[in-house]
């Protein structure tokens, strides 16, 4: 199955979430991120808590959807408010589109211990939530059930 996760700028949370699903996903799970206007950059702190994590940072770059037009998801989750609320591209209509809404841990500001407690908190939350996905066997799930799952844990 593939997923392909969305940030307006693409350098944190949906970075964060290629990085968590490749990593639990083995053969089940295929990620990608993208955003409607990138950075061109990961943001430095995203790629040190994924590393931190045990979680490979090899290939990640930040892109634009334009680059998957033809990569054909299964699921597009948007992860970021601002993401969710943009006009999309037309080929989205032909994956599932869903929110997992997740605050920026890189506009945190605080101390070093804060802003490393809410990098770590969305690695977790991810984690957890593709786990679950992973769980209910997303080989054998159709269209319908998965974007259920899915919405459902958008909400969680």
């Amino acid at each position: 199955m593939k997923l392909l996760f969305i940030c307006t700028h693409n350098r944190c949370r949906s970075i964060i979430a290629e990085a968590v699903c490749n990593s639990l996903g083995a053969d089940a799970l295929e990620a990608r991120s993208a955003g409607s206007q990138p950075a061109g950059e990961v943001h430095p702190l995203s790629l040190r808590y994924l590393q931190e994590a045990g979680i490979s940072i090899d290939g990640l770059r930040s892109q634009s959807w334009d680059d998957y037009e033809d990569w054909r998801p299964d699921m597009v989750i948007t992860v970021c408010d601002q993401a969710a609320g943009e006009q999309c591209p037309i080929w989205f209509n032909r994956s599932p589109r869903v929110h997992w809404g997740l605050k920026d841990p890189s506009r945190i500001e605080g101390t070093e211990e804060e802003v490393a407690a809410a990098f770590r908190h969305t690695i977790e939350r991810l984690h957890g939530r593709l786990e679950q996905v992973l769980a209910a066997g997303p080989a054998s799930l159709d269209s319908e059930q998965l974007l259920a799952l899915c919405k459902r844990l958008g909400e969680s």
